[in-house]
């Protein structure tokens, strides 16, 4: 068991005879969103750090702005204009269609986050910073402008694998946080705290590492952090300059010297380390021995991003058996693991593959709080695993073009132009697997699909259905899709 292993052996890396192809697997599912056969034989043959070093790469990758973002952005400050100037009824038809552009936006930033998340070279850092994104929460729903929602995930991505404490004060800036926690409320006459506090209990600390008193005198040093059109700047005076005494040191303070003392608790060296095993790892808290050496050597590096995240992907803790293939999927990573299973492309259309996730309890960009996602067994009920079953049946019925608007067949048709074509499940994929006899395909479907072993039981199930019927190319074709239908509907592949 992994609490056997002690604080020092928890975070050493796993050796090298212990690097094999279920350990891969356990990485790229863990880190991603699937172990592909490619995947896990080129993981395999690389080894762990050099996997690693692709993984989380020096340099984080950058996605393309949608232009429907560039163009809300661009629009902003005419809008404004409008507004002032429009009578009741004006104003209600410009509100009306600033609110369908920003819905655009929203729905074109999924896509375009969701197309990038899928490619197996960036799926890993595209999961972190969902991950970082569950802990600097922010809300499309209360910001309402999806230029911000938009800047405030590239600005993470940014700062996503280098120090901790920059990261912190970019988000400070984000436009969409000054919005989400009330900062451009927040002034010297009468300091908002709402910021000032989830900076302490959700962002940095955790609850019980800060007083109301320090959360009383930060807010006073964030007074002044304002967002205009989506860009920062600085109410130099709303600000108030008096001293302030913050964890227990007194001075001049401004928002930036809050954030380095605040790393300069304990605390900061365990809270985001407990975040990334609830994210990654378990449901269940982690040993506070364990805990806090990883703490004390993350904070000796200078809390570095992609030194954490390597350290603990390559910890022999991470690798224990006692974390494999229990972790109940997110909806983010079901929809992106059956993309990458079954060797399919983003649909790019928003309702068959946004709504999917809303129904299944994962709307992109709205999680239910600034707690951000719960996850684990909350990702499941009797109204979300219905939703997970309709998902799997959709993609593998053909798509229903007759059904789609025009906006949509032009979507379609601009991602056909790229190369983009595969939306359902062709019976291509099973061609090698038609090949092999029912016990081998059997074997093979059981292991790419499942994280788990199952029993013989559940094997000599699917090795029976795969001898049974014709056995001319097209039947087993058939016989082969209808089972991995059944598998990935099934309660083993809800697990990672």
């Amino acid at each position: 068991m992994a609490t056997t292993l002690t604080p020092t052996e928890a975070w050493e890396p796993l050796p090298a005879s212990r690097w094999d192809a279920s350990a891969a697997a356990h990485l790229l599912r863990r880190t991603g969103w699937s172990a592909t056969p490619a995947e896990v034989a080129r993981a395999t043959a690389d080894g762990l750090a050099p996997t690693l070093d692709r993984l989380f790469p020096g340099t984080p990758a950058t996605i393309a702005k949608p232009d429907s973002v560039t163009r809300l952005r661009e629009y902003a400050p005419e809008y404004v204009k409008q507004l002032a100037a429009a009578n009741p009824v004006e104003k209600r038809q410009l509100q009306k269609e600033a609110r369908e552009r920003s819905q655009q936006a929203l729905q074109d930033t999924g896509l375009r986050w969701l197309d990038f998340a899928a490619q197996p070279a960036t799926a890993a850092q595209a999961k972190w910073v969902l991950f970082l994104s569950d802990v600097y929460v922010v809300s499309a729903e209360k910001v309402k402008n999806a230029a911000l929602i938009w800047s405030h995930f590239d600005r993470i991505a940014l700062h996503s694998l280098g120090p901790a404490p920059e990261l912190t004060k970019a988000i400070s800036r984000s436009p969409a946080m000054i919005e989400y926690l009330d900062l451009n409320q927040n002034r010297r006459e009468a300091p908002n705290e709402n910021f000032a506090r989830e900076l302490f209990e959700l962002f940095l600390l955790g609850e019980g590492h800060y007083t109301e008193r320090d959360i009383k005198e930060s807010a006073r040093a964030f007074t002044g952090y304002r967002q205009r059109f989506g860009e920062f700047f600085y109410a130099a005076r709303q600000h108030d300059y008096g001293e302030k005494t913050i964890f227990g040191r007194t001075g001049h303070f401004t928002g930036d010297d809050v954030i380095a003392l605040a790393y300069r608790q304990p605390a900061a060296g365990t809270f985001l380390p407990h975040e990334l095993a609830k994210f990654y790892l378990t449901d269940e808290p982690l040993p506070a021995a364990q805990l806090e050496a990883l703490g004390a050597w993350w904070s000796a590096h200078d809390y570095n991003l992609r030194a954490l995240a390597q350290r603990f992907f390559a910890s022999q803790l991470f690798f224990d058996q006692e974390y494999r293939a229990n972790f109940i999927k997110s909806p983010v990573q079901l929809y992106l693991g059956l993309v990458q299973d079954l060797n399919l492309d983003v649909t790019p259309v928003p309702r068959l593959v946004l709504n999917p996730l809303r129904q299944m309890g994962q709307a992109l960009y709205n999680p239910p709080n600034v707690r951000g996602w719960v996850g684990g067994r909350n990702w499941i009920n009797s109204a979300t695993l219905a939703a997970r079953r309709r998902l799997v049946g959709a993609l593998f019925n053909p798509l229903n073009e007759d059904k789609l608007n025009a906006d949509e067949i032009a979507a379609l048709n601009a991602a056909r132009a790229r190369g983009e074509t595969k939306f359902s499940v062709d019976n291509a994929v099973f061609a090698d697997l038609a090949k092999l006899d029912p016990a081998a395909a059997a074997d093979r479907l059981l292991g790419n699909f499942l994280a788990a072993p199952v029993s013989s039981a559940f094997r000599d199930t699917v090795r029976q259905f795969l001898t049974s019927g014709a056995h001319d190319d097209a039947s087993r074709l058939r016989q082969l899709r209808r089972t991995a239908t059944v598998l990935m509907e099934s309660s083993e592949y809800q697990l990672c």
